[in-house]
């Protein structure tokens, strides 16, 4: 079976080519893939799906029937939605849309998802269970995967696949990472407040600006002392407001902010310690605050046995040397996590790197795939399903 999925692919790829290179030329931002969806749409039904759309207000869910022999139905989940970034690739089929940019890699996971329905829907031999293919908006501000599951995609799931592109691993390697794959992302809010004063006499005032800077750096410094480093917290404020002018000392300051986080256990005490030591602070020099922390998404945790799954279909498909075990979780966030709690999951990083040119970053207006990956990802992620079958 492993040789028929790979010679579909092979002949599939000049169309998965296509298919994502006009992904990447019409971009749409989160809560706006229309014409992306409708897109995946239409090939999902020429390619004889079960097609739904407008679930999770812009997402697609496609699905292939089974024999009925096993009563599990096995969910495969991409995301749809680019960035507001204006591109600078210089490629012919670089974005038509100004300021809006697949920076992130989620075109190649809509052609790897759509290439996966293509081929395993030209087996030759149904499967003996259903499969599901979700086609997700909106993962970039974290809120898709939520519509989604609202609207019952998850409904009699019992396990769930995904993919990720990563460009610090060669164009047509997998990366495997058993645990904890990206981390818990919450975003934090704290409004500081003094009492206002001429710049002249400080000690008439409380000076909100200062307070707020000594907050910053108590914050980080109790977490280098504070927490175990094999934890790892990531707190970054990466926006700060407040003050009228030069000469008068400002009494109000808002912090804004991002708290990353791997450790569940620690993920659920991260707002109790933040808002005790800005307690501790404002008190310490005569302020107030507010403090509103917000939940994110969570860590996405991969399940041991899917992920094993996983790793042996890859290096079955392309050879241990091209199949590498990931030591180190990202600090990034990914929504793929909801799903997991309804089903076990597990996600794979796709190579994209290039070996003859720069690679750049994630969310970078250069950032560009080695086009090759999008036939490693779709027979890695066929292949996986094709096996999920084949274990109990």
């Amino acid at each position: 079976m492993l040789s028929r999925i790979k010679d579909l692919a092979a002949n599939l790829a000049p169309r998965l080519i296509e298919i994502r290179r006009h992904l990447h030329s019409h971009p749409e931002l989160s809560g706006q893939e229309y014409q992306t969806a409708a897109y995946v749409a239409g090939v999902l039904s020429s390619s004889g799906l079960h097609v739904q759309e407008l679930v999770g207000k812009t997402g697609v869910v496609g699905e292939l029937d089974g024999t009925g022999q096993d009563d599990r139905l096995l969910a495969i989940r991409t995301d749809m939605d680019a960035l507001p970034i204006q591109e600078r690739t210089g490629l012919d089929y670089a974005s038509r849309q100004p300021g809006i940019m697949h920076a992130c890699g989620h075109d190649v996971h809509t052609t790897v998802g759509l290439g996966t329905a293509m081929i395993l829907a030209q087996l030759g031999e149904p499967l003996p269970g259903k499969i599901r293919f979700l086609f997700q908006p909106a993962e970039e501000t974290a809120q898709g995967s939520s519509w989604m599951v609202k609207d019952g995609v998850m409904q009699n799931v019992s396990s769930i696949f995904s993919v990720h592109v990563f460009p610090t691993i060669p164009g047509g390697s997998i990366g495997i990472r058993y645990g904890a794959l990206t981390a818990a992302a919450d975003d934090l809010e704290l409004v500081i407040m003094g009492e206002s004063g001429h710049g002249a006499r400080p000690h008439e005032a409380i000076d909100a600006i200062w307070i707020a800077s000594q907050v910053i750096t108590a914050l980080q410094q109790a977490i280098s002392r504070t927490q175990n480093p094999l934890r790892p917290i990531v707190l970054t404020i990466g926006q700060i407001s407040g003050g009228r002018a030069p000469n008068v000392i400002a009494d109000q300051v808002r912090l804004l902010g991002t708290v990353r986080s791997l450790d569940p256990e620690t993920s659920a005490m991260l707002p109790t310690w933040i808002e005790n030591i800005v307690a501790s602070v404002c008190q310490t020099y005569g302020a107030k605050y507010e403090m509103n922390y917000r939940r994110g998404v969570p860590s996405v945790q991969n399940d041991p046995a899917l992920t094993q799954l996983m790793e042996a279909a890859a290096e079955e498909a392309w050879g241990r040397d091209r199949v590498q075990l990931l030591m180190e979780p990202s600090l990034g966030a990914e929504d793929f996590s909801i799903y997991l709690d309804h089903a076990p999951g597990t996600m794979f990083r796709l190579g994209v790197a290039f070996a003859d040119r720069p690679n750049y970053p994630l969310h970078h207006p250069q950032f560009h795939v080695e086009e090759s990956c999008i036939v490693t990802g779709v027979v890695t992620m066929a292949y996986a399903a094709y096996r999920y079958w084949q274990t109990r």
